[in-house]
C-alpha cells in the first residue's frame, strides 16, 4: 500500500494515512515543533485491506477525507471522513463512491476550495479502467458523491490531482496507457456535484511514472513531477 499526508489547517496538524498492521487502512496524527513532529496514536479507519488511500483537508468542514480501494469489498473506491482532536483522528462511516475496482495504481484526491467540494480522480476498473473523476460533499461526518465523469477515454493510471485556486480549476494529471503512457495533463471546473473538462495537453512525449502535482499560490503555478521512462 501507498502512504499519504495532508494538512489540516484548523487544528494545525498533519495527518498521514498508510497501510498499517495487515494492510488496514490507519491514520495518525502528527504535530509539528521546531524541526521535529511528534505523533498521536494510530487509528484504524478500515479494518481491512485499503490500498493506495489518499488524503485531502476539506477546509470548509474542518475535516480530513480518505479515498481508497477497499480489497475486501471486491476493490471499490471508498471514501471516509475524519475528525481531528488533540492528537487523535476519529472516523464516520465509509461511502463507496465506486461499485468498481479502482485499481491498484495511484488514484488522487484534492479540495476545490472555490466551491468546497472534494474531487477524486481514479481508473473505473469498471469501465475499462477509463480515467473518471467525482465530485464529494462533505456534510457532518460523512460524504456524498455526485455523478462519475469520464475525462480520458482510455486506461489512466497514476493519477495526480490539484487545485488551482488562481483559475478555480483542478487539474490532473496521468499516465495515458491509452496513447503509449504519455504524461498528460487535464483541467476541470466544478459546477455543482459534477465536473466537466477541457482537452488534455500531453507534458511528456515519454511514457511516465509516479507522477505528482502541487500547486504554487504564490506564483500561481501547478507543477508535475514524474519518473520519464524515456530518459
Amino acid at each position: 500500500g501507498s502512504t499519504d499526508a495532508t494538512f489540516d489547517s484548523n487544528s494545525n496538524k498533519v495527518v498521514i494515512c498508510y497501510a498499517g498492521g495487515s494492510d488496514h487502512g490507519t491514520a495518525i496524527v502528527g504535530t509539528v515543533s521546531g524541526t521535529s513532529i511528534s505523533f498521536g496514536t494510530a487509528v484504524v479507519y478500515e479494518s481491512a485491506n485499503s490500498i493506495g488511500s489518499v488524503a485531502t483537508f476539506d477546509s470548509n468542514s474542518n475535516k480530513v477525507v480518505i479515498a481508497y480501494n477497499d480489497y475486501t469489498n471486491s476493490q471499490y473506491g471508498t471514501a471516509i471522513v475524519g475528525t481531528v482532536s488533540g492528537t487523535s483522528i476519529s472516523f464516520g462511516t465509509a461511502v463507496v463512491f465506486e461499485s468498481a475496482s479502482i485499481g491498484t495504481t495511484k488514484h488522487s484526491i484534492t479540495f476545490d476550495s472555490n466551491l468546497n467540494k472534494v474531487v477524486i480522480a481514479y481508473e473505473d476498473g469498471g469501465n475499462s479502467d477509463y480515467g473518471t473523476a467525482i465530485v464529494g460533499t462533505v456534510s457532518g461526518t460523512s460524504i456524498s458523491f455526485g455523478t462519475a465523469v469520464v475525462f480520458e477515454s482510455a486506461s489512466t493510471r497514476d493519477h495526480a490531482a490539484t487545485f488551482d485556486s488562481n483559475l478555480n480549476k483542478v487539474i490532473i494529471a496521468y499516465r495515458d496507457e491509452g496513447n503509449s503512457n504519455k504524461g498528460t495533463v487535464i483541467t476541470g471546473a466544478v459546477s455543482g456535484t459534477s465536473i466537466s473538462f477541457e482537452s488534455p495537453t500531453i507534458f511528456e512525449g515519454d511514457a511516465v511514472q509516479f507522477i505528482t502535482t502541487v500547486f504554487d499560490s504564490n506564483s500561481n503555478t501547478s507543477v508535475i513531477s514524474y519518473r520519464d521512462d524515456g530518459n
